[in-house]
């Protein structure tokens, strides 16, 4: 089956003195494993009075792959759909799993998400606090130097939106067109 490799001559490294190694063949005698009672393999459920188990009741909706048939037996109804972000969850769903733009549309919709969710905190009347959930404490206590690199590239790039803003603003003023019914010079 594996002729390639009968017939190929052992390198300098298959000669090599194995003995020196730590744990080395372990694998290849029992005797020398330890553990090797204990692995086997687990024994097999029989006489279940089930060939699958009972599907769990979805009170929500549940998105569901197009490459699977149905809904798994058990699934996750903590986080439904809704709004945007659900909308782009939605829309993702409907793409085959090895599709870029269903990952792209679920990252997308996460940080809606997100979004979402500090608006609905807003709404509540609870002002979230966002540098803490975002752990600046503890990125300035134990990696001060990114958290200052970070901080000095958010503020370029602020800086270079602010002067992009400004030198559309400051353009030439916008030249009016003449009328249609006046006379062309």
């Amino acid at each position: 089956m594996h002729t390639h490799i009968e017939n190929t001559p052992p390198g300098p490294r298959a000669q090599a003195d194995r003995s020196a190694i730590t744990g080395w063949g372990a694998d290849l005698d029992h005797a020398n494993r330890p553990a090797y009672p204990m692995e086997r393999t687990p024994p097999r459920l029989h006489n279940l009075h089930w060939d699958q188990p009972s599907p769990q009741a979805a009170n929500v909706e549940v998105l569901v792959s197009t490459e699977r048939p149905g809904i798994t037996p058990v699934f996750g109804t903590t986080l439904p759909p809704r709004g945007l972000s659900g909308s782009l969850r939605r829309l993702a769903f409907k793409a085959s799993e090895n599709d870029l733009r269903r990952w792209m549309l679920l990252l997308l919709a996460d940080r809606i998400d997100v979004v979402e969710g500090l608006l609905q905190d807003l709404a509540r009347g609870h002002v979230p606090n966002v540098l803490g959930e975002m752990g600046i404490a503890a990125e300035w206590r134990h990696n001060r130097r990114a958290l200052v690199g970070k901080l000095l590239l958010l503020a370029a790039l602020a800086t270079a939106a602010a002067l992009i803003a400004k030198t559309f603003r400051d353009d030439a003023p916008l030249r009016r067109l003449p009328h249609r019914n006046a006379q062309l010079r």
